[in-house]
């Protein structure tokens, strides 16, 4: 199973938010949030919950859990 995201999106979306802009807001580094972005590190519980309040979105439409295979 592979998580995706919309952070991307989002960000784009919320006056072209920019990594920095979201990394303070939720508390981590500019480079956590690009590898969460990327799909290279999965964010703590915590930390997905804060970057769903963020955006005003339900968690769900910030991560998508895929199948694979």
């Amino acid at each position: 199973m592979v998580i995706r995201n919309q952070i991307r999106a989002l960000r784009f979306a919320h006056a072209e938010m920019t990594q920095q802009e979201l990394a303070e807001r939720i508390g981590v580094s500019r480079q956590t949030v690009n590898a969460i972005e990327g799909g290279k590190y999965s964010p703590s519980l915590e930390v997905a919950f804060r970057i769903a309040q963020v955006f005003g979105k339900p968690l769900e439409e910030v991560f998508q859990c895929v199948a694979t295979g």
